[in-house]
């Protein structure tokens, strides 16, 4: 035992101490478009210190790279969190000169930014999918299907009160339009009118190059990774309600869109966006390591 604790300790110091000098250098996320972050559902661009990308931006700034934190509605059907994207993205391409932009969602920011891409693909680079509901969420599927007043009561509630807290300027929330979007059902609907990245298969990849756009994925696929975070034994509850592999709130083929990156990696839903406050799998690549590599891979694509 003694020396299994050693050996763990190790390997995380190696792993903090010992950076690839790549990774450093500087220019390493410098795009040529600009990044904009997109949340999920419930989501927000701050809660008071605390970011939903939790030091992402931050990191990817100081590789070079010109990003955007975006709000949406928190709770509401697709194509109206995709609207209010698209608006956005315009404004911000107004405001900096760029013909295009990167755009980067977690969770149910994966299919509101890929609507952004499918009504406007000149607008956009790339779409890289984190932990995206492409193909549904059990979850929704099971708070739609066996208790649809709760749970629809339920998102209204959690929306409201994170409007509040984060301070939002009173966007619209519709509890039950966002739960609708995220069954299979919805997703299934939606992939017939916005099919670009998505895999065709159950669990394949999807076309990497569509209308001029780039598509990229990457998930999860343990929903406890660390005992100090309180969230986790409430992902490990969710997890149970998939039949394979799952980040706690979306399995690993419904994540899948374009090229996958990874789609194992051993986080669970909030792990992905370094939250809550960064305690996460010490024995797994940081989330912010991670998005610090997708812009160098955006970067290399001339993007």
């Amino acid at each position: 035992m003694k020396n299994r604790f050693w050996k763990c300790l190790s390997v995380f110091l190696i792993a903090i101490l010992v950076v690839p000098t790549q990774a450093l250098a500087a220019g390493y996320t410098q795009t040529k478009y600009p990044i904009v972050l997109v949340h999920g559902l419930f989501g927000f661009e701050k809660l008071g210190p605390i970011e939903y990308f939790y030091q992402i931006p931050s990191a990817l700034r100081s590789g070079g790279a010109q990003v955007f934190t975006v709000t949406v509605s928190g709770a509401n059907s697709t194509e109206v969190r995709g609207e209010q994207l698209l608006s956005q993205v315009k404004q911000i391409m107004a405001a900096t000169g760029a013909a295009k932009v990167n755009l980067i969602g977690h969770s149910h920011g994966g299919p509101t930014v890929r609507y952004v891409a499918s009504v406007a693909p000149s607008l956009v680079a790339s779409v890289s999918s984190v932990a995206g509901v492409n193909k549904g969420s059990a979850i929704a599927d099971i708070l739609t299907g066996n208790a649809p007043n709760v749970g629809n009561a339920l998102a209204n509630a959690v929306a409201a009160m994170m409007d509040f807290l984060s301070g939002r300027s009173g966007l619209p929330q519709d509890g039950e339009a966002a739960l609708k979007s995220l069954t299979t059902a919805g997703s299934i609907a939606f992939n017939k009118r916005h099919p670009q990245g998505v895999p065709t298969s159950a669990c394949g990849e999807g076309a990497n190059h569509v209308n001029g756009v780039y598509y990229f994925s990457w998930s999860g696929a343990k929903p406890y990774t660390n005992m100090f975070d309180a969230i986790d034994p409430f992902m490990a509850l969710t997890g149970l309600a998939f039949g394979g592999k799952n980040d706690g709130l979306v399995s690993s083929c419904s994540s899948r869109l374009g090229r996958v990156i990874r789609d194992d990696y051993a986080m669970n839903h909030l792990d992905e966006v370094n939250q809550f406050i960064g305690i996460v799998n010490l024995f797994e690549t940081s989330p912010v390591t991670v998005f610090r590599q997708q812009a160098n891979r955006l970067q290399a694509l001339g993007l």
